[in-house]
């Protein structure tokens, strides 16, 4: 299984939006290394519920239940969408600043380009998040 987090603007779609729906598509991304790391999605894997701008920080889990297919929003062709259903909420949002304060975090994709909307989290980081967040990884 792989972990990964899942940026969106709480505004666009947040989520209340996210739990309110269960299961959605998860559309409308524009970058390349972004898209690629839909397409290296499986079934199960769970991922990081992030709301960014004003926010920036982790709010709940969700989980991959369709693998990457066309974007029905992108006229181009190019870019995917995957399906995620809703699994829980955090028990402590984690923001940015909690992330970047922590050592055992410091090589996370969030750090470190933090403006990618979809990213790869590592095994290690995910337990540290969910432990922060108070939540069984």
């Amino acid at each position: 299984m792989a972990y990964w987090l899942f940026k969106s603007e709480p505004g666009a779609w947040s989520w209340d939006d996210q739990v309110k729906k269960g299961t959605e598509h998860w559309d409308g991304v524009r970058n390349y290394q972004a898209n690629n790391n839909m397409k290296a999605m499986k079934v199960g894997d769970k991922g990081f519920f992030y709301h960014s701008v004003n926010e920036k920080q982790v709010v709940g889990i969700v989980e991959v239940v369709r693998t990457h297919y066309p974007d029905h929003t992108d006229e181009s062709g190019r870019f995917g969408m995957v399906d995620i259903k809703t699994v829980k909420p955090v028990e402590t949002p984690i923001t940015l600043a909690n992330v970047k304060s922590n050592p055992k975090l410091a090589d996370m994709v969030l750090v470190n380009n933090s403006r990618l909307s979809v990213q790869p989290v590592a095994a290690a980081e995910w337990r540290e998040v969910c432990r922060m967040a108070g939540v069984k990884p």
